[in-house]
């Protein structure tokens, strides 16, 4: 080739060497801009700033920009958390939140995976009658206490303002303060033993008196006359009962509820139960929790068997071979025949 053609073409040469030069940067530029964008995009997966190998600090201050949003995000979404918390009592997903019904704070907190049971040992019926020191006897009388032995009598007895000459059939060997006898697993006071034995007897007389005036004068009955007054077949529940005239038992008569539920039953007249017939208890209920309040005369009849505190204004009978469980607390006498008296459980 003649040197005139060669510096013809000496342009063109240098033209497309220019260009191969700029293909090959651009061609660099774009792929260190891929393997930023990767390397960025990984860090934003991950939530940490990749390790460092030579990148420019424009592809780290972009990886650091990706953390920041991941965190940005997981605030987000704590206070999101916290929110939905707040509003539904900070109950944990999962968790069960009973109220307890005895409760005067329906709020508490529940704790993680923990369940508040329901309090269901709410007492039903009246108000418990108080007894005070009456409460220390199985028997308890004013004029007279009388056996036809023998009789069997856990608990004590006590008479007053009448002496122990009053108590009869018991056999019994004075011990100073009380007597003693062997149809009694307790202690039998009178007005004459020594001190202090007078003095407590007359506040349990006075306790007795008071204790039948409270559950005399319950207001508001919630049965009036159930039943005419005859209640064998009956199931009564927690509560407090009035009747008018006299009430009898002619056949099995149930009080059902629980041990803390109470019952008052108000009886104007006579009170009595049929021979081998009985009070039952049901569903827990305790003799202690039930009072009945009588006017007139008790009898319970032969073999028959009861429950509850008898508060009488007048005499207490048990014909042959009744039981009781809980308590003969009588204004005037009580009377019992080869009989069985328990005091009531706590």
């Amino acid at each position: 080739m003649s040197l005139k053609n060669i510096v013809a073409l000496l342009p063109f040469a240098l033209l497309a060497s220019a260009g191969c030069s700029g293909s090959s940067d651009e061609s660099s530029e774009l792929d260190g801009g891929v393997g930023d964008s990767a390397v960025s995009g990984d860090a934003s997966e991950t939530g940490t700033s990749p390790t460092d190998t030579g990148s420019d600090d424009s592809g780290s201050d972009d990886s650091s920009a990706a953390d920041t949003n991941v965190a940005d995000t997981n605030v987000a979404d704590t206070n999101l958390a916290d929110s939905k918390s707040s509003e539904t009592g900070d109950a944990s997903p999962g968790d069960t939140k009973v109220t307890d019904i005895g409760s005067s704070d329906s709020s508490a907190d529940v704790a993680v995976g923990d369940t508040a049971l329901a309090d269901t040992a709410v007492r039903r019926g009246p108000a418990p009658v108080l007894l005070g020191s009456a409460g220390n006897y199985v028997i308890l009388a004013q004029s007279a206490i009388s056996t036809v032995p023998a009789s069997a009598i856990t608990g004590n007895l006590g008479i007053s303002p009448a002496a122990a000459s009053f108590v009869t059939g018991f056999s019994m060997t004075r011990v100073g303060t009380y007597w003693t006898s062997i149809q009694v697993t307790g202690q039998i006071f009178a007005a004459d033993n020594d001190a202090p034995t007078p003095s407590l007897l007359t506040t349990a007389i006075t306790n007795m008196t008071t204790a039948y005036t409270d559950a005399a004068g319950r207001p508001t009955p919630d049965a009036l006359n159930l039943s005419g007054g005859a209640l064998g077949g009956l199931t009564l529940t927690p509560g407090l009962y009035k009747w008018t005239s006299s009430v009898g038992i002619a056949s099995d008569v149930t009080l059902s509820g629980a041990a803390d539920d109470t019952w008052i039953l108000q009886v104007t007249g006579d009170l009595t139960i049929a021979s081998a017939k009985q009070v039952k208890l049901l569903g827990g209920a305790k003799a202690k929790n039930i009072v009945w309040q009588v006017a007139g005369a008790v009898d319970l009849g032969t073999t028959s068997h009861f429950e509850g505190v008898i508060l009488g204004k007048t005499a207490i009978t048990m014909r042959t071979g009744a039981s009781i469980n809980g308590r003969l607390l009588a204004q005037t006498a009580v009377a019992i025949d080869t009989s069985t008296v328990k005091t009531p459980s706590p």
